[in-house]
């Protein structure tokens, strides 16, 4: 049964939030990777890389957003702090101080764990009829499997 964010019970709510609280904090750090990566890329790719990672930090930046705001939506609370977020990230920092060829396959490794701790919490988020999440899940981890798509063409 479908349910909206104020329906489900508070354990569901709970889950669904911290799920997303993941999603939160492993886009914020690959928000900054590509930002970094975006300031420090050289070489004879440069142009299309510059352009490309701030293509992607730019579109993970509105998707932070879009994602704590449904953790609101559900009445918890939305991770905020850098430290939080690092703590409780599967994406690692990465120095800038890397060639272009290291950036791509950090950068692509990174959009493939938020492609997947977005499938999970979708798969969550159905088990529990919130639809809504769900559906901003798939939405989300579609993205990221093109920016691992894009960057991975880089390397082939």
């Amino acid at each position: 049964m479908t349910q909206t964010a104020m329906s489900m019970s508070t354990d569901a709510q709970k889950q669904i939030a911290d799920a997303l609280n993941q999603c939160v904090a492993e886009t914020a750090v690959t928000t900054m990777m590509a930002q970094n990566f975006h300031w420090n890329v050289t070489g004879m790719a440069f142009g299309p890389l510059h352009e490309l990672f701030q293509k992607i930090y730019e579109d993970h930046f509105v998707a932070q957003d879009d994602l704590a705001e449904r953790v609101k939506a559900l009445d918890a609370h939305a991770e905020g702090t850098l430290a939080g977020m690092l703590k409780r990230s599967k994406v690692s920092e990465r120095e800038g101080h890397a060639s272009a060829e290291e950036m791509i396959k950090t950068l692509m490794e990174a959009q493939e764990t938020l492609a997947a701790t977005l499938a999970g919490a979708g798969e969550l988020a159905a088990e529990n009829g919130d639809t809504l999440t769900e559906d901003l899940c798939i939405a989300r981890g579609q993205e990221h499997e093109k920016f691992a798509w894009f960057l991975r063409a880089h390397l082939r």
